[in-house]
This record gives C-alpha cells, structure tokens and sequence, in this order.
C-alpha cells in the first residue's frame, strides 16, 4: 500500500510536486487510480486521480477518515545533531517509524555541527511517515540553544547523561509509562555541566539508557523504543 502526503488536502486536494512526481513518473499511476492520502495531521483521505500530472495531481477525495493515534502520550526528543549528518538522518527515519510526536534539534555547548538542512530532515520525515502508514507527522525544528529547548519541555524530563556528577536513574526504572515525556540526548562530547545545572534546575531527571556507551543517535532511538514498550507493557 502506497501512502502520499498533501498537507492543505482539505483546500487544496492537491499532491505537492514532490508527491506528484513519485505518484506519476515512479508509480506510473494514471487517472482514475486510488490512492490513500494524509494530511499528516491525524486524518486519512481515500481519494481518486482525477489528473495524474507530475506537477501537481489533481485529487477527488472520496472518503475521509480521522485515525486515532496509537500512543496515548506526547513523546519529545531533543537530540543534538551529530557531525556525520548521516547518523541524525537516520534516527529522524527510525523514530518517525516507531512513533514520536517532537523531535527538537538541540545546540549544545559540545555540539559539533552548528548548521542543518532542516528541509532535508523535514522530508526525511515525511518519507517515514508514508512508509510506516502514520497519519500524523511529528514537529521537526530548527535548531534550537539548549536554554531555549528547556522550556519547551513537556511531561516529565529526562536528561540522557554520561558524566556522574549527579546521581543518574535507570530511564527504564524511572519512566512509569503512559504519560508525557520529553528526553533530553546530547552531542558526542555529552551535555557540559553547566548545561546539566540548568537542567536539572529546570526539573530534569538525570538517567542512563543501561550500562553499555551508546552513540548519539543510538540513545535517542533507544529513549523513543523504551517510552513505547515500558507503556505498552503498563497498559
């Protein structure tokens, strides 16, 4: 089953080119095809191709449906971007996959990579979301200061931290399940302590994802996977 995205559906019942091109010149679809549209918003749209034109597929909606999202918590991460862009990129595809509602992109004090194509990042997203059949596309920012991401907080936070100057929980022991949560995963060089302060002054919880060194974009996945298994084993 192919899945498309067109945001402004609903005013619009077009496919962006991007969309259009894959549909007509990839697909090979013709009109009078069916097809399943998002607007990554929560709703699904059963439609027909009423002009398959690489520019911009004219669509005739046929049915709409509101799809509930399967978690029933707000899932942020902020991750700072690594400097090998590849890794980020990889992580944006598989927690989209997996589920999650934020991704804000930290600038950290130890942040190596300072600049990001976040169109690029924003349409890895999308792909993802096609290709896992999600309705709903999580938020992608731009990148964002540590002080400024504090705030952004949601539920409870959690701060993925190497370093043992405060006493870390076990994420896994500590997260109870079913309720908001925002984790916080630095860059290569961890979290300074200064920004660990601010952090946990803010109401962060320190923890570890285990006892095993994980990569950047390895413990941000990792946070993601946990928050769904802890509540689906709680529900």
């Amino acid at each position: 089953m192919i899945q498309f995205y067109a945001p402004e559906i609903e005013t619009l019942p077009v496919l962006p080119p991007e969309e259009s091109v894959h549909c007509c010149r990839v697909l090979r679809m013709k009109e009078g095809d069916i097809i399943r549209v998002t607007d990554g918003k929560g709703n699904l749209f059963e439609c027909e191709l009423a002009d398959a034109n690489p520019k911009g597929c004219l669509l005739k909606v046929i049915r709409k449906e509101s799809v509930p999202k399967y978690w029933d918590f707000d899932l942020t991460i902020a991750v700072a971007p690594t400097k090998n862009i590849d890794r980020i990129e990889w992580f944006v595809e598989k927690s989209v996959e997996i589920g999650v509602d934020r991704i804000i992109l930290l600038q950290c004090e130890h942040s190596e990579r300072k600049h990001i194509r976040i169109d690029r990042i924003r349409k890895i997203a999308v792909s993802a979301m096609n290709q896992s059949l999600k309705v709903r596309l999580p938020e992608v920012t731009e990148l964002i200061r540590f002080d400024a991401a504090l705030s952004m907080k949601k539920g409870k936070g959690y701060l993925a931290y190497c370093n043992e100057k405060y006493e870390r929980k076990e994420f896994c022991q500590n997260y109870k399940g079913n309720h908001d949560v925002t984790i916080f995963v630095g860059p290569e060089g961890d979290f300074s302590p200064e920004e660990a302060d601010k952090a946990v002054s803010a109401g962060f919880i320190p923890v570890t994802f285990g006892k095993c060194r994980l990569r950047t974009e390895t413990a941000a996945l990792f946070g993601v996977q946990a928050a769904h298994i802890i509540s689906e084993l709680k529900s």
